[in-house]
């Protein structure tokens, strides 16, 4: 048996999100189905991050275990002949025996989308999100800097999450002006459901006025998801990347 390394990318617009529903088509499922034909059943593939129905990825993680001797060029053609064109294997890689997606991961990146402006590229409307108002940047930033670090994010994760422990460590938050488009960076150890969409809701408020930048450390501590603000429009989000480190490390969630 062996174990294969997978790195995707693929536009979210229509999908449920990276992990099988009942309901929909999730990317989960257009991989192992692109398996089938390859290794004559279709096999478990497990994903580092499970992007919700809407978010995109640049660079998601993906683990499979095979008995099979084709090469990992043949294993990515193989794949993207199958796979609709909103989804690519971007790169397989032979993993040593045992590599997990998800549990080995030490840290994954993410970034958010937002535009502003008096009207909207049509080219940018599944993958930003839009608004006409301009926002106070600078309040953003300093708001930013309150959640960096080891913190109990349970105000900012929504409802229905698989995770106990609500507690991660965000190493970098930042908050960049590209004219009228605003990218919302954040890397972490873990991340709880819809947080990173939760997060850059808050944010966002900061950023209109309608809280203070101080005002976050109390959300932080409510510890109640009705304390922190709007969850963003999944659009905005895509996975970035997916770091590994060291073996016992390992990412919260």
């Amino acid at each position: 048996m062996r174990a294969f390394k997978l790195t995707i990318t693929y536009d979210g617009t229509s999908f449920v999100g990276w992990q099988r529903q009942p309901n929909g088509v999730s990317i989960q499922q257009l991989v192992e189905e692109a398996f089938a034909p390859l290794v004559g059943h279709m096999p478990s593939v497990a994903g580092a991050g499970r992007t919700d129905a809407g978010v995109h990825a640049l660079g998601q993680v993906a683990s499979v275990t095979l008995d099979v001797d084709h090469s990992t060029t043949t294993v990515q053609r193989a794949l993207n002949a199958r796979l609709p064109p909103e989804v690519r294997v971007t790169a397989v890689e032979e993993a040593p025996p045992g590599f997990h997606a998800r549990f080995d991961a030490v840290a994954k990146s993410y970034r958010y989308r937002m535009a502003n402006g008096a009207w909207q590229s049509p080219f940018d409307r599944w993958f930003v999100w839009y608004s006409p108002v301009v926002r106070d940047l600078e309040a953003m930033r300093r708001a930013a800097c309150r959640l960096v670090g080891c913190h109990d994010f349970a105000s900012f994760q929504a409802a229905g999450g698989a995770a106990t422990d609500s507690v991660r460590t965000i190493h970098a938050l930042e908050v960049r002006d590209h004219g009228r488009e605003v990218t919302i960076d954040v890397t972490g150890d873990g991340f709880l459901r819809h947080m990173v969409r939760a997060i850059v809701g808050t944010l966002a408020e900061v950023g209109l006025g309608a809280r203070t930048p101080e005002s976050v450390t109390d959300v932080l501590a409510a510890r109640d998801r009705g304390a922190a603000g709007e969850t963003a429009p999944a659009c905005g989000l895509t996975l970035v990347s997916v770091r590994y480190g060291q073996e016992g490390e390992r990412v919260k969630g």
